[in-house]
This record gives C-alpha cells, sequence and structure tokens, in this order.
C-alpha cells in the first residue's frame, strides 16, 4: 500500500494506491484520520485501489464519522467498479460523495 499525501490549497487529499484489506486498512487509518479537522476538506483519491475488504469498509466508515463529526467535508475519487459495486451493496455509497477526478472532486467542495 502507497499513501501519498498532498494539499492543494484548503483541500488535503490522500492519493491511496493498491488493495485495501485486512493487512493494509490499519496503515491507512493512522496516516488518513489525522487529515480529518473541523470544517476540513478531504479528497481520498481511489483510483490506484482495485480491491477493498470489509477492513476497508471498515476504515471509510471511521472516516466518514469523523468527518461527520468534524463537520468535514469528504469526497472519494476514482473508485473502481468493483470497490463502487462493494460500496453499493453495502449501502456504504449513500454515505459519500463521489467524484471521478481529482478535479472535478476539487470543483464539488465548497
Amino acid at each position: 500500500m502507497e499513501i501519498n499525501l498532498k494539499t492543494v490549497e484548503d483541500v488535503k487529499i490522500a492519493v491511496l494506491v493498491g488493495d485495501v484489506d485486512a493487512s493494509t486498512a490499519p496503515t491507512v487509518t493512522e496516516q488518513i484520520l489525522p487529515l480529518v479537522e473541523s470544517h476540513g476538506k478531504i479528497l481520498l483519491d481511489m483510483t490506484g485501489v482495485a480491491y477493498m475488504s470489509s477492513a476497508g469498509l471498515r476504515m471509510l466508515l471511521s472516516l466518514y464519522r469523523q468527518a461527520a463529526a468534524q463537520e468535514s467535508q469528504l469526497v472519494l475519487i476514482g473508485l473502481s467498479e468493483d470497490v463502487k459495486d462493494t460500496m453499493s451493496v453495502t449501502g456504504f455509497l449513500d454515505f459519500f460523495q463521489i467524484s471521478d477526478t481529482v478535479e472535478a472532486g476539487l470543483a464539488s467542495l465548497t
């Protein structure tokens, strides 16, 4: 799992590359959750994530809950069809704002 973090203006962007499963989800959680701050803006670029296990879904749910508690905006970018299908079936897709590209995600943040 590779995680690259950067900031564009007031938006924190985390780029994930690799599968998010039981072995990588704790590392992702450790690095991504601290990005959430009060009224912050986060893009989670998952273009490079082909597979996500239930551990990855739990990580996303934790991120969503923390972002909601902090009144932060969170956008998921570039979900693969498999990840999107899994999130749809489990009802997770309803919690998140989704964009196809980083540019579209940045434009969707207010």
